[in-house]
């Protein structure tokens, strides 16, 4: 196993497994492991599952009864940095770019956002 000195809290830590120090004493460091994940050929074929489900339509506009297929982002309703697991379909849900920023904006509720990730799910 390979270990690795920690930046932050200056013990020593296996290379595969995150400081839970760091989690909480910098912010920048749970941004940092969030977009690594993001970045993973996991995420990129979940997020393509989601908007084939989602039809390539806005979830919100949509429910609105609106068509918006461009500028199509997949939004994590529990951000990853508050623990919102990755790859959860019920976590997620396809929005345009405007609703994307509201919902990362708290403009949108999350349980209205919930409620359509399982309507798109059929539960």
């Amino acid at each position: 196993m390979i270990y690795k000195s920690c930046p932050i809290c200056g013990r020593i830590h296996p290379s595969n497994q995150p400081c839970k120090r760091t989690y909480k004493a910098n912010p920048q460091a749970r941004d940092r492991e969030a977009r690594k994940a993001r970045a993973t050929n996991q995420w990129k074929r979940k997020s393509l599952e989601v908007r084939e489900k989602a039809c390539y339509l806005c979830e919100v506009c949509k429910a609105q009864g609106k068509l918006t297929t461009r500028g199509l982002e997949v939004h994590h309703i529990t951000k990853l940095t508050q623990g919102g697991e990755l790859l959860d379909n019920l976590n997620l849900v396809c929005l345009c770019v405007e609703h994307h920023k509201q919902a990362d904006n708290g403009e949108i509720d999350e349980n209205y956002l919930r409620e359509l990730a399982r309507k798109r799910e059929n539960i």
